[in-house]
Order: structure tokens, then sequence, then C-alpha cells
């Protein structure tokens, strides 16, 4: 097991990779009151097109599937699992993104157990004719229940207008007409090829001694018997650089519209110091401008294009990246205008050396703020890990961020034929 002091943050990891090629990451914090566990697997809702393992041709497999996987590993033939957490006193959950799947749990008792079952019921699939055909009416009632959401449709509106070809413009749910052609044979197959252990991340964040844990966790695993690791073979299709769609209006029975711009980002994972620059400056010049604090938000709130709602997000990954920002208005076509100009300017807009530091400090106090909460500490730590990043580095990465770097990430970030609006306004009638 490899030990690693954080000086700085006073934080120490544990890890290993097993012999099956699962890594475990271990965080002791002793002073805290519960554990937190995850159980993440390198497979999400882009991941539609890939090699299954042992064969050699590529396959495409229904929309949605990676999150209706996520939903059947709960069940198995005699029982929930919900019920085996429940009874040890520990809250469970699972949530499927672009580019992940991850299964979780927190306790303040009966660690050891909670971890067991964990990992047993994620290694532990079972798929049967019948409670497929079950979950596809369970799963169809939630797609409905998001299609009727404004601000989902808005945010999956919005990718739709930035992305022509790749996969992260369908919904993670997928469709109902999609999730109808899922087999149970489709789903292990996908199991088969992305749960491997060499694809998964196990961490573990709380009140724990770290030896004992990681004992278990390699006995655990030493009991089963897995295939030899394969590459998996992933494909995606060609995206041009531009956006798909300029501006993308959806009708809804709402009372009050909205309006999202998004920003389809550069992305280049073959540096991965770049990669994490652009990640950090993007979130940081978003905060800086357009935070309620920020310029050209006033500016905004000012003319009465935008409410309390406004708010911004950013997403990069290896294959894909996005900025979303917008929010409710009586006045979309004013907002996409005033939004989209605002984007343009900051190309003339260099910032000087006082903002420049208050954005620094105001990001190294969100991401200390941040090391308090073991769920964001799990879920980034695995999130950065995916990426070939060190989450307790990224400290180091932000204070020494330059002003030069943050003004030439200004004049080259924002290209008007990667802007796309969408707005969902009241439908007629």
């Amino acid at each position: 097991m490899n030990k690693r002091y954080y000086e700085q943050l006073k934080e120490t990891i544990y890890s290993d990779t097993l012999e099956n090629g699962l890594r475990v990451f271990l965080l002791p914090k002793r002073e805290m009151a519960k554990t937190y566990g995850v159980f993440s697997t390198e497979y999400g809702s882009i991941d539609q097109s890939f090699v299954p393992i042992g064969e050699t041709e590529t396959i495409t497999v229904p929309d949605g599937i990676a999150h209706f996987l996520e939903h059947k590993l709960f069940e198995k033939e005699d029982r929930d699992v919900f019920q085996d957490f429940t009874k040890r006193g520990a809250s469970a959950n699972a949530f499927t993104s672009f580019t992940k799947t991850a299964y979780l749990f927190s306790s303040t008792s009966s660690i050891k157990e909670n971890i067991e079952t964990l990992l047993n019921f994620v290694q532990d699939p079972y798929f049967s004719d019948k409670s497929v055909e079950k979950e596809k009416g369970i799963i169809g009632q939630e797609i409905k229940m998001y299609d009727d959401q404004p601000d989902w449709r808005a945010f999956f509106g919005t990718i739709q207008s930035l992305y022509e070809n790749h996969p992260v413009q369908i919904d993670i749910a997928g469709t109902v007409e999609s999730i109808a052609e899922i087999t149970k044979e489709d789903l292990y197959t996908c199991y088969r090829t992305f749960y491997h252990p060499s694809n998964m991340i196990f961490f573990v964040a709380g009140n724990f001694e770290p030896e004992e844990m990681m004992e278990l966790i390699q006995q655990n695993q030493s009991a089963k018997k897995f295939p030899s690791v394969e590459e998996i073979k992933r494909s995606f299709p060609e995206e041009p650089e531009q956006v798909a769609k300029k501006k993308h209006v959806i009708e809804m029975p709402v009372s009050v519209s909205k309006c999202m711009v998004g920003i389809k980002e550069k992305i280049d994972v073959s540096d991965k110091h770049s990669f994490i620059r652009q990640d950090l400056l993007t979130d940081m010049i978003l905060d800086h401008f357009f935070s309620k604090s920020g310029e050209f938000y006033q500016q905004l709130y000012d003319k009465d294009l935008i409410d309390n709602s406004f708010g911004y997000e950013t997403n990069l990954e290896k294959d894909f990246g996005f900025s979303i920002l917008g929010g409710n208005t009586t006045k979309p076509d004013e907002l996409a205008d005033a939004i989209t100009t605002m984007l343009q300017k900051l190309k003339e807009s260099p910032l000087n050396e006082e903002d420049f530091e208050r954005i620094k400090r105001k990001k190294i106090g969100h991401f200390l703020r941040s090391l308090n909460s073991l769920e964001f500490i799990a879920n980034q730590f695995i999130h950065y890990t995916m990426l070939g990043i060190d989450l307790f580095e990224v400290l180091p990465i932000i204070e020494n961020l330059t002003l030069d770097q943050a003004n030439d990430f200004l004049t080259h970030w924002v290209d008007e034929n990667r802007i796309a609006v969408c707005q969902i306004i009241p439908k007629a009638g």
C-alpha cells in the first residue's frame, strides 16, 4: 500500500492497485463522524459505440443503456440492495453522468459491512427478461418527468445546439423509444466490457483505520475471479468545430421564458497541466464576470434581463467540453444578444493584476471550503483521477496561475462560431 502526505493540505492518501486492476484510494479523516464510499466505473452515457471484451467488431448499443444498467444493478433475484444498506443504517445512491457511473453510500456505523455490500452488489449482476421489461416502464416514467422540466430541456437543448454528432447531445437516460430496445444481453455485454475492476476506482473517505480498510478490500477482491484485462476500445464520431445550430427554440407550457447561451469548448488533453488550467480558468472567468458580484451580471440585472435564477456551469472532459450560462427572462432575444456580446468583449477586456489576484483568492477559498465535504472530495478525486490529475495537486496549480495565462485564455476562449443559444418560450395558446 502506498502512502502520500500532502503537507499543504495536511491530508494523507493511501492507495493501491490490486491484482485485478482495481485502483483503491483511502482518505482517513478520524475527526469525521461518517464514512463515505464510492465505487465508480469509467463508463457513461457517451460510451455507446465500442468493441465488446473478447470480440473484434464495434457495436452500438441503445441510448440510455449506461443509466439503465445503473438502475438494474440494485435489483437482485431475491431482493433490492437498497434494503441491505438501510438495515445497517446507511444511505445509498448512484448516478450516471456523461463519462462515469458511480455507486455510493454514507454511514456512521457498520462501515466494514457496508463496504462489502457496495463491492459485492456492483460485482454481482443479475438481469432477467422479466426484470428488464419491468424497468423499462419505470425509467420511461422518469424520462417523461424530465421531459416536462424546463430547466432540463433547456440544458440538453443547449448541448444539442452545440454538438452535431457527439453522443453528449443525447439525454443520459435515453428516450422511451431507445430504452424499449434494451435487452438483458445488451446489459451483460456492457457490464462485462466496462465493469472490469481495471476500469474502476474505489474511494473511501471518513472515520476508519486505513490498514484495516485496505486489507478488507484486498481480501474481498482476491476471493473473486475476473477475466484477464483487455483494453477498452471506444469509438466516437467526428465532430465539427462549429456549433450544430446557432439558435434552438423549444415551446413548452411555461409562464416565463428561459434563455441559455452555450460555448463549445476546445479540448486538448494531451497536456494534463494545460487541461487543468483551462478547466480552472473557465470557471474563474465565468465567476468573475457572471456571478452575482460580477460586472456583467449587474449590467444584465439592471436592464431587467435576468432574475435570481441566472447562473452558469462548465463541464470539460476528455472528448468534449461546454460552458452554459443563462436563466429565466422575460426578454429571451435581448438576453441572448447581451450575453453573446459580453462574451465576445472578453477578448478586449484584459484583467489587471488586482482583479486577477482577487479571482485567485476566491477560487482558493472555495476549493479549501469544499474539502470539508467528504462527498466533494470523493467524487472530485475520482473525476480528476480519470483525467490523470491528482485532486490534491490542484491547489498549487491554482496558486501558480499567472495574469498572462488568464489574459491569453481570454483572448482565445470565445469564438462566435462556437456559441449557440437555446430558448424555452411559452407554448402558443
